[in-house]
């Protein structure tokens, strides 16, 4: 056994060595393509210079204008107040919001609303709910997996909330400052004017357009941004979609955790989000899902997705779905591939987004904001928006600890997750259930890192390939026929295919190696 030991464990380190060195050596080739920046808004010079002085002089009594008040632009107009900034917030609907994502906060993430200020929007006032952890289940196994919190203080875990009332508790604490205005009305484009961003053009909510104006623009208006081609070179992909249903007096197997189930075709989650209602979120593979209205989802959620509930929650879930408000998402995930734009910057789903399988999103919102203010904290003067935009370059790869690790996890467990026909995925999930299993460093690692309490890049690409390394010695034994080896070896390569993209998309040299970034070093422009 020991031989065993020492013969996988040399194993282990040449493989992950070289498969590290392979995905470096394909991923660092080739330039970004960088987005035109023209055809983005009408310039200032084009409608005469002194057309809308009145106007101009808001720029004088406005440093910052968000664009969206979400969780990213709640919480940044907050942030940016508290700081002595003047915030024009402007937000297509200022009635509370009802999302069946957004629900799950990781610890990682309530440290970062400790950070702002924020903590007491996710307490009792939201009927807001603990999360310690996560149960996983497959084939009628389970396992429970906890949050490392140990270091923390009794408050800190993750929170499961109503999204609408978060925002809407964030909002408000918003509003009591005096340098904050909340304005209901949508944003149509940015004001350009010599290649800088100097405002926005929007329409109130009497149907107005107007004209607001700051040196510096935050654009943070979430996953169907209007804005974000303005700014960025996005490519949005949708991996599947969400049909979301409200279990009512429920009580999950294990209280206070998140409950996976790894089902065929993809997973099921289950999650308080108040003290009487528990979410479930059934993943559909693809863009289309069947009708709700025909009745064909309800007969799906009967026949194919409720044999594979857990007993203790069959009978609420199926009450659920005969109530009938069954409601459903696109998922979407999207690379942050920024174009640097004077005047401008993006935030927030806008700007960013992963599979919402590991509810990871708030988290790296929540520490985009808290890093963006520390970078503007020493400086008084924003109105010098080239050296602005230079120094906030920096920005994009300070960021990547987090984000990175968080998007990676997203969507290299969405992909290990999902049943496949092909033998080599089908290891990889049984690895991936096994190796979680054992605890130890074996559950604490990963769930350190998907909670963002540990956003360590490297950390990651390690337990990942251990996994596939531990699904290869399963297939070793009792014997290593030619038939195992071969589905090893392609176990390895399904691995590398998995995160390889996922690993060049978020750019290998910022996610392994961010301090050979020359941006990584900016410092405040001096006035």
């Amino acid at each position: 056994m020991v031989s065993y030991e020492y013969i996988f464990g040399g194993l282990l380190a040449s493989l992950l060595g070289s498969v590290f060195f392979m995905i470096i050596s394909t991923t660092l080739g080739g330039d970004k393509k960088v987005k035109s920046l023209s055809g983005r808004v009408k310039s200032d010079d084009e409608f005469g210079n002194c057309a809308f002085q009145p106007e101009m002089e808001e720029e004088k009594s406005t440093d910052v204008v968000i664009v969206g008040a979400g969780v990213a632009g709640a919480a940044l107009a907050y942030t940016l107040a508290k700081e002595g900034r003047r915030v024009h917030v402007i937000e297509r609907d200022l009635t509370e919001p009802d999302r069946i994502v957004g629900e799950l906060l990781q610890p990682g993430g309530y440290l970062k609303l400790i950070e702002l200020g924020l903590e007491d929007c996710a307490n009792e006032s939201i009927d807001a709910q603990k999360v310690f952890g996560y149960a996983l289940y497959k084939d009628g196994k389970d396992t429970k997996l906890s949050y490392p919190l140990e270091q923390y203080s009794s408050d800190v875990a993750g929170r499961s909330f109503h999204n609408g009332r978060f925002i809407q508790r964030m909002r408000e604490k918003a509003m009591i400052l005096s340098n904050v205005k909340l304005e209901q009305g949508s944003v149509t484009t940015l004001i350009e004017e010599k290649g800088i961003v100097k405002g926005v053009i929007y329409k109130n909510k009497a149907g107005e357009e107007m004209r607001t104006y700051a040196p510096l623009t935050i654009v943070c208006d979430g996953c169907f941004s209007n804005l974000r081609k303005s700014l960025s070179a996005p490519k949005v992909e949708s991996p599947s979609c969400f049909v979301g249903l409200i279990l009512e007096n429920c009580d999950l197997p294990h209280a206070n955790y998140g409950h996976v189930i790894l089902g065929d075709p993809s997973p099921i989650l289950f999650y308080p989000i108040s003290s009487t209602e528990v979410r479930c979120l059934v993943d559909v593979p693809g863009t289309k899902v069947p009708s709700v209205a025909s009745g064909e989802m309800a007969n799906y959620l009967k026949t194919v997705v409720a044999p594979q509930i857990p007993l203790q929650l069959h009978n609420s879930f199926m009450a659920a779905v005969e109530k009938g408000n069954i409601r459903t998402m696109q998922n979407r995930s999207m690379a942050a591939n920024p174009v640097p734009t004077p005047g401008a910057i993006l935030l927030g789903d806008a700007f960013n987004m992963r599979h919402p399988l590991t509810g990871g999103g708030m988290t790296v919102a929540l520490s985009d904001i808290v890093l963006l203010r520390n970078l503007l904290r020493p400086l008084r003067d924003l109105n010098d928006a080239p050296a602005l935009c230079n120094y906030l370059e920096s920005f994009y790869t300070l960021r990547k600890p987090v984000s990175s690790t968080i998007n990676t996890l997203a969507g290299a467990l969405y992909k290990v997750f999902c049943a496949s026909p092909d033998p080599a995925r089908q290891e990889m999930r049984e690895a991936c259930f096994g190796y979680l299993s054992f605890g130890g460093i074996c559950s604490y690692g990963p769930v350190s890192l998907l909670s963002g309490l540990n956003p360590r890049p490297l950390h990651l690409f390690l337990h990942f390939f251990a996994v596939a390394i531990y699904g290869v010695s399963r297939l070793m034994l009792p014997f290593p026929s030619p038939k195992r080896m071969w589905l090893g070896f392609r176990l390895i390569l399904s691995a590398s295919g998995i995160i390889s993209p996922i690993i060049k998309g978020e750019g290998v040299r910022q996610m392994f190696f961010p301090a050979t970034v020359p941006a990584y070093y900016r410092s405040p422009p001096v006035y």
